[in-house]
C-alpha cells in the first residue's frame, strides 16, 4: 500500500542540459581537463551509456558516433533514446560518441565520451635466418632473428624467455634485443648472432598489455633447432589442367621441407574456394567441376620460418559457348541485297576455352566443303579476338545458294559440337523493323504487365536489341541493353519511372552486317494520384473548428481528378479539381459525432490517392521530467518516496484534462494499482506538475503509468521505471543525508583525525550514556530516527578532532576551460549542541586539487541549549567539491556534538537569519 498526495507548481521552460553516466561494464573511467571523459571497457563485454537530461518541454535525445570505421554507422549512424546498448563490444566499435539533447530553446546540449575497447589476442612468432659468406676467411655466419607481434590495445609489451631464464638486453653476448623504430614498438625482436650450440632451445614470448581491464598475459613458445628451417612444397600435378566439365578433379600438394612441419592450406584466384570442394591434408579435391570454378589455384604451406611457400596451377575448363554468325553482302561495294554475280561473306563466331583447341569446319547442305579460289575459308587468330571463321563466296552464282552450316569443336573432345545454319537463297533479304499499328504509344497502369513490340522482317530474322532511346538509364532488368528474338520486349510489375521512349534496332548478330534498322516505342505509365497527407492524426477540444486539407503531389494523368470526402461511409462533399492541387474540408464546430476517421478520396483513370484524417478529442502523452539523477527521500529505513514530475505535451489543443490516471506496479508483478488524480483548473503548457509517491519497498523498482484523462476518455498514456539507487555521486539539485542507512550517504572518516564520528539513534542508545549533554531523538523527533554525533567521554582528551567527509560532488562549468562565475550552492545542516563543555562545530569546503582547505566557512562553539537548529552557507566551489563537517572536543565529557539532516542545493541560500553566536565565526544559523 502507498498514501498519494497532489501538489502542482509552475516551472518556466528552460534550454537542455545534459550528462553522460554510465551503467554497464567498465575498466575506468577518467576526466580529461573538464568536459572530455574516458570510458575503458575490455572488448566483448557491455557497453551501456546513459544520457541524463534536463529542460522544458522534455529534450529529444540523439546518440551519434564518430571515429571508427565507416561500416560501423550503428543504426543510420543515430540512435534516438536515452540508453545507448551494445552487448559484446568489438575493438572498432571504440570511438567518441556525443549525446546531443534539444527542445527548441536555446542552443542544443552536447556531451560526449571517449570509448576506448581494450583487448590483446595471442602473439605470433616468426623466424628468419640469413646465412652469408664471409670472404677470404671460410665459415659461415649464421644470424637467426625472432619477431614476435600481437594485436592489442593499449600498447603490448614483450618479453623473451629461453627455456625458464627470462633474456634481456646485455645479458648473453650472443643475443640483441630491439624494437625496431618504423614499427612504433608493436614488434619485439630477439636477434641470435652467430648460432651457438646453447641457442639451439625453446623460446617463449610474452605479450602484456600489464592486466589493464584484467587482461592477462598471453604467450607462444617456438622451438629452435638446427633442423629449423623455411617451408618448401610440391605440386604433384600439371599446369594448367584442362578437363572437361563435370569432371572430379583432385590437386595434390606435399611438404619436402621445414622444420616445425609446415601447415598446408589452398586459396583460389577468386577469393574463396568453391563450396563444395574438400580439403583433406594437401590435396583438394573439386568434384563435378563447372566452368564457373575454373581458375588459379595455390597451395601455402607456413611455419612462421623464413617466408610461406605457394605453389599455383591453372585449371581450365573445356567450353564452347555463344554461337553467333551475321551475313555480309559484297563487302566492297557496300550493298544491303545479295546478287549474283557479287561477293557474299559469311562469319561465324564461337567463345571457346582454351581458345587455342577451337577448330573450325564448313558444310555446303550437309557436305563437307574445302577451301577454293572461289570459296575461301579463313580463320581468325584466337589470341587476337573470340574465335571467329569467314566463308567467303567470291562471284555469287546460282548455284551456290543453299545451307551453310558452320561447325565448332575442341580438339580433345568430349565436349558437343556447336553448328550454326545459314541459309543463302533470293529469297534471302536484308531486315526491315516497323511497330504495329495502336502499339505506340501504349499507355498502361502501374503495376501491369506490358509487351513493347517491333515487328522485324526480312531472312533470317535478326536479333533485336531492346535500350532507352530518351535518357541513358538502364531497363527494367537493371542492364543499358536487352535482347529479344521475337521482337518483343515484355514488362512484369511496370513502374512509373519506367514511362519514356525505347528503341529497337536490329543486331548484326544471327543476320545482315548491314547499317541497323530501328524504331522507337513510346511508354505512358499512368498512376494513381500519390497525396499527402497519407494519415494525419488531428486532436481538437468541441466546439472548435477542425480544417482538413489534402494536396495532390503527382499523379498520371494529372487533371480530370475527382475528389470525395467521406466521415466513415458518409458522403460530405465531392467535386472536381480546377486549377488548385489541393483541397479543404471545414468541421466549422466540432462535436461528438464528429470525432472519427475522415478520408479525401482523389481519384483519375488509374485509381485513387487517399488522405486520412484521424479527428478525436484524446489529450497527448504527459512527458515525465528527469531532473535528477536519483531523486528519492532516504529518510526511512525500509520504505522509500518519489517525487514524479511531468509536464503535458499541449495541453491547450484538446478539451482541459481534468484528472490523470496513475497506474503503479512492482517490476516483476501482473498487478496494477490504479488511482484517479484530479486536477483542479487549466494546466498550462510547460507547466510542472508534482505527484509524491510514498511506502514504495527498497530496494524494487516501480513501473509508472501515467493516463490524462479529458471529455474524450483517456488520452495517451506515458510510462516509466521508478529505480531505487543510493546516489553514489549525488545531483547536487537533490542531495539529503538524514543517515538513516549503514552507507550515510557515503559520507567517510577522515584518516588523518583523532576519531570517528559515531552514527546513533535514541532508541538504541545505551542507556548509561552521559546525562545532560547530546540529543535525546533525531532532528524529526523519532526516537528510532539516526543521527551522527561526536562521544566525548573518555579517552577523549581535550582538543581533539573527528571530521566527516562528504562525497565528491561534481561542478559542470558552462566554459570548458575555466568558470568565470562559480555557480552558488546552498548547504545546511541540522546541529544539537547541548552541555557544559561544548567545543566547536565547524563547516569546510575542500576543493580537488588543492591541497589544504581555507578557514572554516561555519564555525559555532560553546553550549547552545537542548534543541536542534539548523545552519546555513553559501558556497561558491570552482571545481569538484567536499563538505567537511569537524567537530572539536570541549574541556569535559559533557560535550557531545550532534547533526542530521545534511542538504546540499543549487542557488544561494534564502531566509538567512541575522548573525548571533558567542565570540565564533559564526555563519548563517538561526
Amino acid at each position: 500500500p502507498f498514501s498519494i498526495f497532489f501538489v502542482i507548481a509552475v516551472r518556466l521552460d528552460s534550454p537542455p542540459t545534459v550528462r553522460i553516466v554510465h551503467s554497464g561494464h567498465a575498466c575506468n573511467v577518467e576526466e580529461e581537463r573538464h568536459t572530455e571523459r574516458v570510458y575503458t571497457i575490455r572488448e566483448g563485454e557491455t557497453l551501456e551509456l546513459t544520457c541524463l537530461v534536463t529542460g522544458h518541454p522534455r529534450p529529444q535525445i540523439r546518440w551519434t558516433k564518430t571515429a571508427g570505421s565507416v561500416s560501423d554507422r550503428f543504426q543510420d549512424s543515430s540512435v534516438f533514446n536515452e540508453t545507448l546498448h551494445i552487448s559484446k563490444i568489438q575493438r572498432h566499435q571504440g570511438g567518441r560518441y556525443y549525446c546531443k539533447a534539444e527542445n527548441g530553446l536555446g542552443s542544443p546540449a552536447i556531451k560526449s565520451i571517449r570509448v576506448d575497447v581494450y583487448y590483446l589476442d595471442d602473439p605470433l612468432v616468426t623466424v628468419h635466418q640469413s646465412v652469408g659468406e664471409a670472404k677470404e676467411q671460410f665459415y659461415y655466419e649464421r644470424t637467426v632473428f625472432l619477431r614476435c607481434v600481437a594485436n592489442s590495445n593499449p600498447p603490448v609489451r614483450y618479453s623473451w624467455h629461453r627455456g625458464r631464464d627470462v633474456l634481456s638486453q646485455g645479458s648473453d653476448k650472443g643475443v640483441e634485443i630491439y624494437e625496431p623504430f618504423f614499427t612504433q614498438g608493436e614488434t619485439k625482436i630477439l636477434k641470435l648472432k652467430n648460432l651457438r650450440p646453447q641457442d639451439y632451445a625453446n623460446y617463449s614470448c610474452i605479450a602484456s598489455v600489464r592486466n589493464v581491464c584484467g587482461i592477462s598475459d598471453r604467450n607462444i613458445v617456438f622451438k629452435l633447432t638446427n633442423k629449423t628451417a623455411s617451408p618448401s612444397i610440391k605440386l604433384l600435378v600439371e599446369d594448367p589442367i584442362v578437363v572437361n566439365p563435370g569432371q572430379t578433379v583432385s590437386l595434390v600438394c606435399i611438404t619436402t621441407g621445414g622444420e616445425p612441419n609446415p601447415t598446408l592450406s589452398w586459396v583460389s584466384s577468386s577469393d574463396s574456394l568453391p563450396e563444395k570442394s574438400v580439403v583433406k591434408g594437401g590435396t583438394l579435391t573439386l568434384p563435378a567441376i563447372t566452368s564457373d570454378e575454373a581458375g588459379v589455384y595455390s597451395c601455402v604451406a607456413s611455419n612462421n620460418v623464413g617466408n610461406p611457400a605457394k605453389k599455383s596451377t591453372t585449371i581450365v575448363v573445356r567450353a564452347l559457348k555463344k554461337g553467333r554468325f551475321w551475313i555480309t553482302p559484297d563487302p566492297y561495294h557496300n550493298d544491303d541485297n545479295i546478287q549474283i554475280g557479287r561477293e557474299v561473306k559469311i562469319s561465324c563466331q564461337v567463345e571457346a576455352t582454351p581458345p587455342e583447341e577451337l577448330t573450325f569446319g564448313w558444310l555446303k547442305n550437309g557436305r563437307a566443303m574445302r577451301s577454293s579460289e572461289r570459296m575461301v575459308i579463313t580463320q581468325t587468330d584466337p589470341d587476337i579476338s573470340p574465335g571467329t571463321t569467314n566463308l567467303d563466296i567470291i562471284d555469287l552464282k546460282f548455284t551456290d545458294f543453299g545451307t551453310y552450316t558452320c561447325v565448332a569443336a575442341l580438339k580433345g573432345g568430349g565436349i558437343p559440337e556447336i553448328s550454326i545454319d545459314v541459309n543463302i537463297s533470293s529469297t534471302t533479304v536484308p531486315p526491315n523493323l516497323t511497330v504495329p499499328r495502336g502499339k505506340s504509344p501504349l499507355v498502361v497502369r502501374e503495376g501491369d504487365t506490358v509487351e513493347l513490340e517491333c515487328l522485324v522482317s526480312g531472312k533470317p530474322k535478326p536479333i533485336i536489341l531492346w535500350s532507352r532511346a530518351d535518357k541513358e538509364a538502364p531497363m527494367p532488368d537493371g542492364s543499358l541493353q536487352a535482347e529479344s528474338y521475337d521482337g518483343v520486349l515484355r514488362i512484369v510489375n511496370v513502374s512509373r519511372e519506367m514511362t519514356g521512349s525505347y528503341r529497337c534496332q536490329t543486331s548484326q548478330f544471327n543476320g545482315f552486317n548491314v547499317k541497323p534498322r530501328e524504331a522507337v516505342v513510346e511508354l505512358i505509365v499512368q498512376y494513381p494520384p500519390s497525396v499527402e497527407p497519407v494519415l494525419l492524426e488531428m486532436r481538437q477540444g468541441l466546439g472548435r473548428p477542425v480544417a482538413m486539407n489534402c494536396r495532390v503531389l503527382r499523379a498520371h494523368p494529372s487533371r480530370v481528378l475527382r475528389y470525395e470526402w467521406r466521415l466513415g461511409n458518409r458522403l460530405l462533399h465531392a467535386g472536381h479539381f480546377d486549377q488548385s492541387d489541393e483541397t479543404e474540408y471545414t468541421v466549422k464546430s466540432l462535436n461528438r459525432e464528429g470525432w472519427g476517421e475522415y478520408t479525401c478520396d482523389v481519384n483519375n483513370e488509374a485509381g485513387a490517392g487517399r488522405c486520412t484524417f484521424l479527428v478525436t478529442g484524446k489529450a497527448y502523452p504527459p512527458e515525465f521530467y528527469y531532473d535528477t539523477y536519483s531523486p528519492l527521500w532516504q529518510n526511512r529505513p525500509t520504505v522509500y518516496g518519489f517525487k514524479l514530475q511531468w509536464t503535458q505535451m499541449n495541453p491547450n489543443t484538446v478539451d482541459r484534462i481534468v484528472a490523470y490516471r496513475l497506474g503503479i506496479r512492482q517490476t516483476g508483478l501482473q498487478r496494477w494499482w490504479e488511482q484517479e488524480i484530479p486536477v483542479d483548473g487549466t494546466i498550462t503548457k510547460g507547466e510542472l506538475n508534482t505527484h509524491n509517491l510514498t511506502e514504495l519497498i527498497k530496494p524494487a523498482a516501480y513501473e509508472v503509468r501515467l493516463t490524462p484523462i479529458t471529455r474524450f476518455g483517456e488520452g495517451d498514456s506515458t510510462i516509466r521505471i521508478i529505480t531505487y539507487s543510493a546516489p553514489v555521486n549525488p545531483h547536487l539539485r537533490e542531495f539529503h543525508c538524514s543517515f538513516e542507512e549503514e552507507p550515510i550517504c557515503m559520507f567517510t572518516q577522515d584518516k588523518n583525525d583523532d576519531f570517528d564520528w559515531t552514527r546513533h539513534s535514541a532508541a538504541t542508545r545505551d542507556t548509561k550514556y552521559t546525562p545532560n549533554t547530546g540529543p535525546s531523538d533525531d532532528r524529526s523527533g523519532s526516537k528510532q530516527g539516526f543521527y551522527m554525533y561526536i562521544e566525548t567521554s573518555r579517552p577523549r582528551k581535550e582538543g581533539e578532532v573527528a571530521r566527516l567527509v562528504s562525497p565528491f560532488f561534481n561542478v559542470v562549468p558552462k566554459n570548458p576551460y575555466g568558470i568565470a562565475n562559480p555557480p552558488a550552492y546552498c548547504f545546511s545542516f541540522f546541529f544539537h549542541m547541548y552541555g557544559k563543555h561544548i567545543g566547536t562545530l565547524n563547516a569546510f569546503l575542500r576543493q580537488k586539487g588543492q591541497t589544504a582547505a581555507e578557514g572554516p566557512a561555519w564555525s559555532l562553539s560553546g553550549n547552545q541549549g537542548d534543541r536542534w537548529k539548523q545552519a546555513k552557507v553559501s558556497i561558491h566551489p570552482t571545481t569538484s567539491f567536499q563538505v567537511v563537517l569537524e567537530g572539536i572536543r570541549g574541556p569535559g565529557i559533557e560535550g557531545d556534538i550532534a547533526i542530521d539532516d545534511v542538504t546540499l542545493e543549487e542557488g544561494e541560500c534564502r531566509d538567512l537569519p541575522p548573525i548571533r553566536g558567542r565570540g565564533s565565526l559564526v555563519k548563517d544559523w538561526f
